[in-house]
């Protein structure tokens, strides 16, 4: 059986047009494989290529990543791939951000198809890298080598340099392509459109333009010299140009992000743009924005004034936006809290401004899910706030709002956008503090309890009530016992009553009987025709009366004997059956919802019990709703599906699932087998939680 999963969706980035590339299994006459653009070269050329690539091949990596983003007031998990280089012994690889950075699951697959897990140490999204390091005692020898790739100088290319860009493509496996460096210094359309997390790509990367074909997956992987040394990390795709974050850059970003987990960065607060046109004579970059109360802004910069200088170092001519960068560079470098002089002109006069750097935050916060609220919500940084024309960073900002949750059925409802500024009495200064007032709140109650939420919208200051809580449990009252034959009928029909030879006659025909029930146990075959019940007609003779059999045996009592007479093949037939309690239907069954894998399940009704045709050892439960993007959809489990086992284990009732669940609740085990069926198949689906 092959159950339906979540597909690997490659780098979001990387768009390309499809090119032929050479994958390792169709390559033995080497011993790995070279990019098909090496075919025809000298044999010179081609022992060089040769070398590179077997200097880095045994190096790459195909990521597998569960991340997880807000949206729709949760967060919302998805699969992808992309690629990385091993660039330690001890197992830290380098790659992007946009591959891992949000990676909660981690899985890496090794040149030699060997599956390892790995996490997360390090991401900056600035300059979109990302550091993972492989879980070496989960390899099959903990103790064996790794394929290790060596950096190069990136500083030291030039257009029309041979390079290899290396990884794995969409997801397969590792492969190669080949191509020449076409720019040193590519930037974005438009000088930073490109964002990542709110980080501006091209603010601090000139990409390294080659033509060496990279595709969605690719990203990540890196880009290689003919000396076999990686000399940049692949990251874009445009047309049928790649882009790579130049060697010399990654590595340092990598060291930091390996030392810390983070890369700390200087921030002034001024915003520089090209010269203008008119400004001929002019060096330097222009002042086009300062943030309030920062470095620059206290320091008495302006928009208009020209920087020349940057503690010591002279600006290049900056009239492009590629050159932008550079001038950034320099104040992203500057150690925390260093005094820096900066020298230019404003209306052609020297000026001199002297400031002292601070930490430069991200331009925005990592959004996290209440789910007490049926939100995701950030804090807000210097910069976001800034941009919300605050004066400070207290409040919450609203990421995203679950639709038919607490916030979104509040009154006026919350929306994107909105600060959370108080909650009941409390006033609220970032994300930390919500969460624990929620928690205060919701503690103990059984039910949503109404709360009224201060928030601001724009210029205005709302206030909405809330119900926050559990969410009440829907009323299931138990309908009073009614007696059941457990038979499907049709109505015998003026026209049907003439091919049955019955004509003139009123009542029904069995079109089901179902086994164990008491029209089964009493003889009750399809295709017989029952034409009185205890003696009186059964007056049912238009497609109306469709229910009127039914209606009949519910009037009786549970254990009651009920006679049927009409016929059976033509001739008379007489039966008594013992009627008795109506199934439960499925409304009436108990659910269990599971917040952690997001999906819902109750016992099995009689019913689809028979419509499955389950055997009577056959135990099981009834999978209900399954959340869009939780960790039981991602696995591949569905509405509909039959669980039979976890782990091994039956699950014979909601009752013993709920007790299993909360067993792996404790024990957190790295994977979890479910055993379903849906409709005629059987299968095994494979879960993955973060715990």
């Amino acid at each position: 059986m092959t159950l339906p999963r979540s597909t690997f969706h490659a780098a979001a980035l990387c768009l390309t047009l499809p090119v032929l590339v050479v994958d390792a299994a169709q390559a033995p006459a080497a011993k790995h494989p070279l990019p098909a653009a090496a075919v025809g070269k000298d044999e010179a050329t081609r022992a060089a290529i040769q070398r590179a690539v077997d200097a880095v091949y045994p190096a790459l990596v195909r990521i597998h990543v569960v991340s997880e983003e807000g949206a729709g007031g949760r967060m919302q998990k998805s699969r992808s791939t992309g690629s990385g280089a091993i660039v330690s012994e001890d197992g830290y690889i380098l790659t992007n951000h946009h591959v891992a950075g949000r990676g909660t699951r981690i899985v890496c697959r090794l040149s030699n198809r060997e599956e390892v897990d790995a996490e997360l140490i390090g991401t900056d999204a600035l300059s979109d890298l990302a550091v993972l390091k492989l879980d070496l005692s989960s390899r099959r020898d903990p103790k064996a080598k790794l394929g290790v790739a060596r950096f190069g100088d990136s500083d030291k290319l030039k257009v029309g340099d041979t390079v290899l860009a290396m990884g794995s493509p969409a997801g397969l496996s590792q492969s190669v392509t080949m191509g020449i460096v076409a720019n040193t210094a590519m930037i974005s359309p438009g000088g930073g459109s490109f964002v990542l997390d709110g980080e501006r790509v091209g603010e601090l990367v000139r990409w390294i333009g080659h033509d060496a074909v990279i595709f969605p997956g690719n990203s990540g992987g890196p880009l290689v010299n003919l000396q076999g040394e990686i000399i940049g990390v692949n990251e874009v795709g445009i047309g049928s140009l790649g882009g790579a974050i130049p060697g010399n850059l990654a590595q340092t970003v990598m060291k930091e992000l390996m030392k810390k987990g983070k890369v700390s960065r200087s921030w002034i607060g001024v915003e520089v743009q090209p010269l203008l046109k008119t400004m001929t004579q002019a060096k330097g970059v222009l002042v086009g924005n300062l943030l309030a109360d920062s470095p620059a802004s206290r320091a008495g910069l302006k928009p208009g004034d020209i920087i020349t200088d940057y503690n010591g170092q002279a600006l290049p001519e900056s009239r492009a936006p590629e050159d932008i960068p550079i001038f950034n560079r320099y104040v992203l470098n500057t150690p925390l809290q260093d005094s820096v002089v900066l020298k230019g002109m404003r209306d052609q006069k020297p000026m001199t401004w002297r400031l002292t750097t601070v930490e430069r935050e991200p331009n925005e916060a990592r959004e996290m899910e209440l789910g007490t609220m049926g939100l995701t919500v950030r804090d807000f940084t210097r910069v976001s706030a800034l941009e919300a024309q605050r004066a400070g960073k207290r409040g919450v900002l609203v990421d995203s709002v679950r639709s038919g949750g607490p916030s979104a059925e509040a009154k006026p409802p919350l929306r994107s956008g909105d600060i959370i500024v108080r909650f009941g009495e409390h006033a609220i200064a970032d994300v930390k503090e919500l969460n624990r007032r929620t928690t205060q709140f919701t503690n103990g109650l059984t039910d949503p309890k109404p709360v009224l939420v201060t928030f601001e919208r724009g210029l205005e200051e709302l206030v909405a009530v809330a119900k926050i809580g559990p969410e009440a449990r829907p009323d299931r009252p138990a309908r009073p016992a009614k007696a059941w034959i457990g038979v499907e009928t049709q109505v015998i029909t003026r026209d049907l009553a003439e091919v049955l030879d019955l004509a003139g006659k009123k009542g029904v025909r069995v079109t089901k009987v179902n086994d164990g029930s008491p029209a089964a146990n009493a003889g009750v075959k399809v295709g017989d025709v029952f034409l009185k019940l205890d003696g009186d007609v059964i007056n049912a003779s238009t497609p109306a009366d469709e229910e009127l059999f039914g209606n009949l045996i519910r009037q009786h009592k549970v254990g009651a004997e009920a006679e049927l007479e009409g016929s059976r093949a033509g001739k008379p037939l007489k039966l008594t059956v013992k009627l008795g309690g109506q199934p439960k239907p499925s409304s009436e069954l108990e659910e269990y919802r599971d917040e952690r894998f997001e999906f819902t399940a109750r016992d099995l009704s009689h019913i689809e019990r028979l419509d499955a045709k389950l055997a009577p050892d056959e135990k099981g439960v009834r999978i209900g709703a399954v959340q869009n993007a939780g960790w039981a959809a991602l696995a591949g489990l569905a509405s509909g599906d039959i669980l039979f086992t976890i782990d091994g284990q039956p699950v014979e009732s909601v009752a013993a699932l709920r007790k299993q669940m909360n067993a792996l609740f404790k024990a957190q085990p790295r994977r979890v087998v479910f055993f379903v069926k849906r409709g005629i198949r059987t299968g095994f689906i494979e879960l993955e939680p973060k715990w």
